[in-house]
């Protein structure tokens, strides 16, 4: 999800929720401690150098229960953050701590912000000696010989 999303579904929510895939609520108390601009510049396993934007959201609990982050606040919070760093309209990434901190891609289920899964993949697999998957065939479509004859190909 673009930050441009983002800041055109606050205005039509009444708060601000955001859950993992499985299903388990960010207890509503949480706090956006960090919105940034992460540059990524990397090569990758097959010699490309690459650049990659995102726009970070920090996720963060702390003891206070009564906080509650209201989408008018988050839409102001992200405004500034557009002013003070000059942020581009790229998608967002969050980070939230379980068991450690974890980075999520951000959807929306038409009430709720998603902490949806990210993957490692590969960026050069042409280059880089990862077999190609195999193509799957189906045994039924196969054209079988009816009748078996030394050097016919079918024993």
């Amino acid at each position: 999800m673009k930050l441009s999303q983002v800041k055109a579904l606050l205005p039509t929510i009444n708060q601000v929720v955001f859950k993992l895939e499985n299903g388990v609520v960010v207890p509503e108390h949480f706090h956006i401690t960090e919105v940034g601009m992460v540059t990524k510049h990397f090569i990758d396993c097959g010699g490309t150098i690459r650049n990659e934007k995102t726009v970070n959201f920090q996720l963060w609990n702390a003891n206070d229960i009564e906080h509650r982050l209201t989408p008018t606040k988050l839409l102001h919070i992200i405004r500034l953050s557009e002013e003070k760093l000059g942020m581009d309209d790229v998608d967002i990434e969050v980070e939230y701590q379980t068991q450690t901190i974890g980075k999520y891609d951000l959807g929306f289920d038409g009430k709720h912000f998603i902490l949806l899964a990210k993957q490692t993949a590969c960026l050069a697999t042409d280059s880089c000696g990862i077999p190609q998957e195999k193509q799957r065939v189906n045994l039924a479509e196969i054209a079988i010989p009816t009748v078996c004859k030394p050097g016919g190909g079918c024993c």
